[in-house]
């Protein structure tokens, strides 16, 4: 016979589970609720969580300079840390997808021997690069830009070989930068005014620019004063090191040449390109060159040309030349820049200048003449003239594109006055104003709402930074990397004249964002963190890694990136790594046998939060001292 079911206790049963069923759920909304506004820090789960994880506050992790010598290692990871020891003392100003000898194997055509050859995983180092005897901390801008110290690039090479070109003098323990050069022997400054009387670069309409050829980037260290950024770039010499000086003088360089390779900016980044005296064979390979140039000036940017073949009429022979090579060589150009439908505004003395057209509508001309060949791709911001955003894998590795002698398409525009691409507000508005590839909805995933979103949330993150590290808008750190910038929030969050930052857009992100941040006038560069970065050693004092390993889990070795991060950086330089507590305490290993002083924090949301701050120190120590110890 079957139970008699009591109907009136299985109600009271179910009344009594979903009372305490929603009980627990506002327990938990509520418990998680306080626990994402930071208030409960202080409740034993919390408290039990940041015990697992090993974070800790950041009192003793000391920012400042000291120069004392190697530091202790007595407290920093136990006896499975591995150890990396210093590579020998002539690696000490290595830069391994640039070596010397290396290079010397590549044909001398169009330059390839002084592009990136880097070298296979056999062949990549695994110890420490270290710094010159005497090495101390470049002095605080503005003092850098006209002081170096002797010890951290001890060549005097260029002293000699532009003595009278007013570059770089040897003074005792410093080498001084008068800033003059070699088209500008009355100063950078004389020059520039002379630019300024031509170009809107005291206005903001001119934020970004290129050098080529830079030397010790006298133009771009003085162009700060106007509030404009310039990416100055030159080859790896043998023994002038002109790049080195440039960063060590807290000017924004890399080493790079106009050879067989596009140059690795997008489409349309600066507002300016400067050659003076740069020794680049402009009218050669049918224009290539200028080509490569006009790819990436913006419509309506410009482009000044110092030196020869500029005036070659009263010069020729001071510049060793004969009267028919220099009259051809200023012929090409000229006939190369007509048919990019650049229209020259200004020539006097040594230097001219001519103003790229706003769009393919005023550039009628050159829409019919035959035989024009107009690209069918360019990079991953502009293929077929127009804008789209794919994974850079799409478009194999761009950091090693082939040029092509063609002209680059203009986006298309709707009336004859707009700007192709889109016009940009003067700086510093465009840094927060909606970049015109944002607003076409021209990247994947990104709408206006989210641009801005995005930038609240870097505000938040940089207050949390300043907050670990006080001295981060102090002076203390002038050059600064992002290795994954996104849309370039970091930096804009950041941004203040006694900075700036070098946004590395790695190519292996599924969307190139790097027109983006040129649109914000701000710079970066495409990199693969699977090789070398295109710099010396000792050349950022601060770096900021955001996801990066997790970016590049399983594409290659994180020791292998660690290691170029601790070559790159200088000692006492900091870095701020943001990445999911895993990977990070894998990170937090490692570096502890690479002589960084580590802490581990929570995230700014909570210890509940996966994600944490890795925050470290590289601790000073020279090259022929390791066994030295203080």
């Amino acid at each position: 016979m079957a139970p008699k079911i009591n109907h009136g206790e299985g109600r009271t049963r179910s009344s009594l589970s979903l009372i305490v069923l929603i009980g627990l759920c506002c327990f938990f909304y509520v418990l998680g609720a306080w626990q994402r506004s930071g208030f409960g820090k202080g409740d034993s789960i919390a408290l039990q969580i940041t015990k697992l994880t090993e974070c800790t506050d950041i009192q003793n992790l000391n920012f400042e300079t000291r120069h004392s010598g190697l530091g202790s290692l007595s407290d920093l990871g136990d006896s499975e840390t591995k150890t990396f020891e210093p590579c020998d003392d002539h690696y000490t100003d290595y830069t391994p997808c640039q070596d010397q000898n290396r290079a010397m194997t590549y044909p001398r055509d169009n330059m390839i021997y002084r592009e990136r050859h880097c070298p296979t995983d056999e062949e990549k180092l695994s110890c420490l690069i270290p710094a010159p005897k005497g090495y101390v901390a470049p002095f605080p801008w503005p003092k850098s830009r006209d002081y170096v110290p002797y010890a951290n690039v001890p060549y005097k090479s260029l002293t000699v070989e532009k003595a009278v070109q007013n570059w770089v003098h040897h003074e005792g323990n410093v080498f001084r930068f008068p800033g003059g050069g070699t088209q500008f022997p009355q100063g950078a400054d004389k020059y520039i005014d002379q630019l300024a009387s031509v170009i809107p670069i005291d206005n903001g309409t001119v934020r970004t620019a290129l050098d080529t050829g830079c030397g010790v980037a006298s133009w771009g260290a003085y162009l700060f004063k106007k509030n404009v950024l310039a990416l100055s770039f030159a080859p790896r010499d043998s023994h002038e090191a002109q790049v080195q000086f440039a960063l060590e003088r807290g000017v924004p360089a890399v080493i790079g040449v106009l050879g067989s390779i596009e140059l690795p900016y997008p489409s349309r980044a600066f507002d300016m390109a400067h050659c003076s005296r740069c020794l680049i064979p402009w009218g050669a390979n049918d224009g290539v060159y200028m080509m490569e140039v006009d790819r990436v000036l913006r419509p309506g940017g410009y482009w000044v040309l110092s030196g020869p073949p500029i005036n070659w009429k009263v010069n020729y022979q001071v510049w060793k030349r004969t009267k028919e090579d220099i009259e051809e060589e200023q012929r090409k150009i000229e006939e190369i820049a007509e048919l990019l439908c650049w229209e020259k505004i200004y020539e006097k003395a040594e230097f001219a200048i001519w103003r790229k057209r706003i769009n393919a509508e005023s550039c009628t001309q050159r829409q019919d003449e035959i035989g024009v060949n107009i690209c069918e791709t360019t990079n991953p911001d502009d293929v077929c003239g127009h804008l789209v955003h794919q994974p850079l894998s799409h478009f194999g590795n761009v950091r090693y594109k082939k040029m092509q002698p063609c002209i680059s398409r203009y986006p298309e525009v709707g009336y004859p006055e707009e700007f192709a691409g889109g016009e940009l507000k003067p700086f510093p508005q465009r840094l927060n104003a909606v970049p015109p590839r944002i607003s076409s909805g021209s990247v994947p995933g990104f709408s206006v709402k989210s641009y801005h979103e995005d930038n609240r949330l870097w505000q938040k993150h940089v207050e949390t930074y300043k907050k670990i590290n006080d001295l981060l808008d102090t002076g203390r750190y002038r050059n600064i990397m992002d290795m994954n910038a996104r849309l370039g929030g970091f930096a804009a969050a950041i941004e203040s004249p006694k900075l700036w930052v070098m946004n590395v857009v790695p190519t292996i992100a599924e969307i190139s964002m790097l027109g983006v941040i040129y649109e914000r006038g701000l710079i970066g560069i495409y990199h693969d963190w699977c090789e070398a970065f295109s710099t010396y050693p000792r050349t950022y004092d601060l770096i900021h890694a955001n996801d990066v390993f997790s970016l590049y889990q399983n594409k290659c070795k994180m020791e292998d990136i660690l290691l170029e991060m601790d070559r790159i950086l200088r000692p006492e330089g900091a870095v701020i790594f943001c990445d999911d507590v895993d990977i990070l305490m894998k990170v937090k290993k490692m570096v502890t046998g690479m002589r960084w002083n580590t802490k581990l924090l929570d995230h700014e949301d909570g210890p509940l939060v996966p994600e944490k701050i890795l925050v470290a120190v590289k601790q000073y120590w020279v090259g022929g001292s390791k066994s030295e110890e203080q």
